[in-house]
């Protein structure tokens, strides 16, 4: 930015300050932000504005990197992108009026307002950018974190494990089941494993031939795979589908396919 533009904003720091404080009141209606405390509105206006106006005399690649630190520190507590915006716009219309009021030549009011139009523009930018590649990495966790919690594998009995699927099993995720089965069966030294399939909305023929491949994983590493859960219509399905189930035990319920794998560990239930 031309020295002569930040010595005027500068010089007029305070009135630009006061004008734009009023304007970034209307920001916070427009964004939801009335359960804000006013203490908490009142700081981050403070903090943002002081900011704004540390980032007119610093040098370019600095101004870069400090805006990227100051957007993560409020993207983490939640702030919305709207309010930086349209809180920058409103600074936009702020200096308009400054200029307007400073100088009676349009030209040069045009010329020193273009120039800081693009500067402002820099800085929305900026922020969108890191906002949406913050988001991204936030969203990007979350899944991994979901996907890992979508394929537990819980011991239930000594040597017996069960592994409760819920939702849709897509590529990924059929991924991340057989990684879970083998380290799991390994872990636990499981000789049975039940795949409980009852939360399994439809089982097509991607979802059978991954949890074909799962039972001959588990299968190579000394294991047996039970799979538990088979619906009528789940049955009905993998019938008319005519996919092979016939390498790995079959029960329709959870209670039954404990039974039988206890039954494969020489163990039983006992009532007392």
């Amino acid at each position: 930015m031309q020295p002569y533009i930040i010595s005027l904003l500068n010089h007029s720091k305070e009135n630009l300050i006061d004008l734009w404080k009023k304007e970034l009141e209307a920001v916070r209606t427009d964004n939801y932000l009335d359960s804000v405390s006013d203490s908490v509105y009142e700081s981050t206006n403070q903090d943002f504005m002081q900011f704004i106006m540390r980032l007119i005399s610093t040098d370019q690649d600095q101004a870069k990197e400090q805006l990227s630190s100051f957007a993560e520190k409020y993207i983490q507590s939640g702030w919305p992108l709207s309010y930086y915006t349209q809180g920058l716009q409103a600074f936009r219309r702020v200096i308009l009026a400054i200029l307007s009021e400073q100088e009676s030549d349009v030209q040069a009011v045009l010329s020193t307002f273009n120039e800081l139009e693009t500067w402002i523009d820099g800085i929305i930018n900026q922020l969108v950018y890191d906002y949406t590649g913050n988001w991204e990495d936030i969203i990007e966790m979350q899944k991994l974190s979901l996907l890992e919690l979508s394929a537990p594998l819980i011991p239930v009995f000594e040597s017996i494990t069960v592994m409760p699927l819920i939702g849709t099993i897509d590529t990924a995720r059929a991924k991340l089941i057989m990684e879970n089965l083998l380290e799991g069966v390994i872990e636990h030294r499981s000789q049975v494993v039940l795949i409980d399939i009852t939360g399994v909305p439809v089982v097509d023929t991607m979802v059978a031939h991954h949890i074909i491949q799962a039972s001959e994983a588990v299968r190579l590493v000394g294991a047996t795979c039970i799979l538990v859960g088979i619906r009528p219509e789940i049955a009905q399905t993998i019938v008319n589908l005519g996919i092979d189930l016939s390498k790995f035990p079959t029960k329709s319920t959870l209670r039954k396919g404990i039974e039988t794998a206890l039954e494969l560990t020489n163990k039983k239930m006992v009532n007392l």
